[in-house]
């Protein structure tokens, strides 16, 4: 199957592929970079970036707006000023901050879930940041296309549409994921009916991206027979030498089984799916591990009644400490038996 690029407003890609952001850290400059130079669009994770600066427990405001302009500046100059993202969870506290810094930093698309951003368009006023939503569901869609014309007068750039087996946190019930009743045919054939009525207005088309499970050449071209204008993917790229994440992470995926990846209940209030581990185990059973120090990530955590600061567990996964730390992953994660490459892998899936 040939492929070809989409227009997300102004940017024109030259394959139908965008780097999904992964958290903490684990898509930062490096992979975002790579996807770029290989002609899909690179996206950094824009959550608690700053967690290897000095200061992130005593500033972490200061180290997280520090670092998303150290990363989306490395991320441009090694990709040679190409397009870069980042992804924001609208479940993030300051979140209009961060979008903001990284607006004025220079970032071209933002991408944006685990909530519905209903306010994004306010903090890129004055700018031509690329503004793009995730929904699990047309009604999402609805949602946020008709408050966005109706408050600033403006549609999204492109909409990602989030299936069942994506890793991390999914905005999907408990019970639905259990279910897999997701179906990618029908979500986009419903999308498509609310976004026409808007891109009839607006003069324009709005691209359609699915996202959550889609892994092997197979599924992009199953995904793209359907009539998506693009994927967006980010479990198939943790193995790869580009990874920002330490080795011991991707091992995580390596190592795994199919039964090994499973549904959590994250404290962020959302499903979430991961790679069952020693943390995780602990965690269930109730053993409630120390919190170095409440960062103030997330609008609905309370530290004080939380199971685990999921902040702190991921920094931990991120940099090796396995034991400690939770390991978020798409369903297809086991499917990863061996390093890569960016470059191969995108030749495996596109070409």
């Amino acid at each position: 199957m040939k492929y070809k690029g989409f227009k997300i407003g102004n940017i024109e890609t030259k394959l139908p592929l965008i780097l999904g952001g992964m958290g903490i850290g684990v898509s930062g400059w490096k992979l975002a970079s790579a996807i770029t130079n290989n002609d899909g669009i690179g996206v950094l994770s824009g959550v608690n970036l700053g967690y290897r600066e000095d200061d992130f427990y005593t500033n972490t405001f200061e180290a997280n707006k520090r670092a998303i302009i150290k990363e989306i500046k490395k991320a441009k100059e090694e990709s040679n000023n190409g397009v870069i993202g980042i992804n924001f969870m609208v479940a993030m506290n300051r979140y209009k901050e961060y979008v903001r810094i990284a607006v004025e930093a220079g970032i071209d698309i933002i991408i944006s879930g685990a909530g519905l951003p209903l306010e994004l368009p306010e903090e890129s006023k004055g700018y031509d940041t690329k503004l793009i939503p995730i929904a699990s569901s047309a009604k999402a869609a609805r949602i946020i296309t008709k408050v966005w014309d109706k408050k600033y007068s403006k549609i999204p750039d492109a909409v990602v549409i989030e299936g069942d087996k994506a890793g991390g946190h999914l905005g999907f019930k408990k019970k639905d994921l259990i279910d897999e009743n997701f179906d990618f045919e029908k979500v986009l054939k419903e999308t498509r009916l609310v976004l026409e009525k808007y891109e009839n207005k607006y003069g324009r088309k709005i691209p359609i991206i699915a996202a959550g499970g889609i892994y092997s050449k197979e599924d992009v071209e199953n995904i793209m027979k359907i009539g998506y204008d693009g994927v967006q993917m980010s479990t198939r790229f943790v193995t790869t030498e580009e990874c920002d994440a330490d080795f011991n992470f991707k091992n995580e995926f390596l190592n795994s089984k199919k039964e090994d990846i499973n549904i959590m209940d994250s404290p962020v209030g959302l499903p979430g799916r991961a790679i069952d581990n020693e943390f995780l185990k602990n965690v269930e059973e109730g053993v409630k591990p120390k919190i170095i120090k409440c960062v103030d990530c997330i609008k609905n955590c309370n530290y004080k009644d939380t199971k685990f600061c999921i902040s702190q567990a991921l920094i931990n996964s991120v940099k090796g400490n396995i034991d400690e730390g939770l390991v978020f992953a798409g369903e297809n994660a086991y499917k990863s038996k061996k390093m890569e490459k960016v470059k191969d892998i995108i030749e495996e899936l596109f070409y």
